[in-house]
C-alpha cells in the first residue's frame, strides 16, 4: 500500500519551465474564448478584409460558386438544368419589375438588378399574363364600343389568343437571340467593356413588356386618344429602358454603328407596341364595321328588289 507521503499534490513551476525540462511532454493551451491572442492580432491588422475574402471567400462567394458548380454539371436534357434558371424568389421579380417601370438614367439595369441572378421566370409569366391581357381587353372594347346594337352579336376571339403569344414569345425570343448575336459578333471585332449574355437579354425584353401589361388593361377605355397616349407613354418607359441597357454595350464601337443598333432595338420595340398590340384593340372594330357596312348594303340591295 502506498505510504501517505506518496499521495500529496505537487505544485508544478512555470509552463516554460516545464517544457524545457520535458521537450517531449505535450502541453495543452487553454485561452478565453472572449480574449483574441496577440500573434493574431497583428495579422487581422495587417490584412484587410477584402484579402480576406478574396483568399478565404465568404458565405456569398461559397454559395455562387456552388450554384455555378451545379449548373454546369447538370446536363441541359435534365431537369435540373433549366430549374436553376427559374430559382428566384418574389422579393427579387417584384424589385426588377420596379426597375423596369422606374429607369434610372447612368443606372445599368442588367447590373442592378439582373446579373446577380438571371432568370426566366419573371419574363415567362410576364408575356403569358401579357397575351391574356391582351385578348381579353380586345373583346372587352369590342363589346363596349358596340353595346346597345340590336344587329351586333357578341362572339368570343379566341384567336387572338394563339395570335398575340406567337407575336410576344417569338418577339421575347428572336429578338434577343439576333441581338445577342450580333454584340458576339461586334465584340470579335471591337473589344467592349460591356458584355452580356443571352439569359441576361431576354430577361431585360421580358421586364421591360411588364408595362404593357396595365397598358392592355387600359385600352378598354373606348377612346382612341386616350389609347394612344397609353402606347406612348408605355412606348417611353420601356424603350429608354432598352435603350439605356444596350447603349453600354455598343458604345465603345464605331459611333454609327452603335447609334444604329439603338435605333433598331427602339424601332423594333415600337413596332411591337404600335404595330402589333395595338392592332388587337382596332382590329375587331375594323372588322365590325366592314361587317355592318357589307350587311346594310345587302338589305338595301334586297328591298330595292
Amino acid at each position: 500500500m502506498a505510504a501517505v507521503d506518496d499521495l500529496q499534490f505537487e505544485e508544478f513551476g512555470d509552463a516554460a519551465t516545464s517544457v524545457a525540462a520535458n521537450p517531449d511532454a505535450t502541453t495543452v493551451s487553454i485561452e478565453d474564448p472572449g480574449e483574441t491572442p496577440k500573434h493574431q492580432t497583428g495579422a487581422l491588422r495587417g490584412s484587410g478584409r477584402e484579402e480576406d475574402d478574396e483568399l478565404l471567400g465568404n458565405d456569398d462567394s461559397d454559395k455562387t460558386e456552388l450554384l455555378a458548380g451545379q449548373k454546369k454539371s447538370s446536363p441541359f436534357w435534365t431537369f435540373e438544368y433549366y430549374q436553376t434558371f427559374f430559382d428566384v424568389d418574389t422579393y427579387q421579380v417584384f424589385d426588377r419589375i420596379k426597375g423596369s417601370l422606374l429607369p434610372i438614367p447612368g443606372k445599368n439595369f442588367v447590373r442592378l438588378y439582373i446579373r446577380s441572378n438571371p432568370d426566366l421566370y419573371g419574363p415567362f409569366w410576364i408575356c403569358a399574363t401579357l397575351v391574356f391581357a391582351i385578348a381579353i381587353s380586345g373583346n372587352l372594347s369590342n363589346f363596349l364600343i358596340h353595346l346597345g346594337e340590336k344587329t351586333y352579336h357578341y362572339v368570343p376571339e379566341f384567336r387572338k389568343v394563339s395570335i398575340a403569344a406567337t407575336i410576344i414569345y417569338a418577339y421575347a425570343w428572336l429578338v434577343p437571340f439576333a441581338l445577342w448575336g450580333f454584340l458576339m459578333w461586334r465584340n470579335s471585332k471591337v473589344m467592349n467593356i460591356v458584355s452580356y449574355s443571352f439569359l441576361e437579354i431576354v430577361c431585360v425584353y421580358g421586364y421591360s413588356l411588364f408595362i404593357y401589361i396595365p397598358t392592355a388593361i387600359l385600352w378598354i377605355i373606348p377612346q382612341k386618344a386616350v389609347r394612344w397616349i397609353l402606347v406612348m407613354i408605355a412606348l417611353g418607359i420601356s424603350g429608354s429602358v432598352l435603350a439605356m441597357t444596350f447603349w453600354p454595350a455598343v458604345r465603345e464601337d464605331n459611333r454609327r454603328v452603335a447609334l444604329a443598333t439603338v435605333m433598331t432595338i427602339v424601332l423594333l420595340h415600337m413596332l411591337l407596341s404600335v404595330g402589333c398590340l395595338f392592332s388587337f384593340v382596332f382590329w375587331s372594330m375594323v372588322l365590325w364595321e366592314v361587317a355592318s357596312t357589307a350587311g346594310k348594303q345587302n338589305e338595301q340591295s334586297q328591298q330595292e328588289n
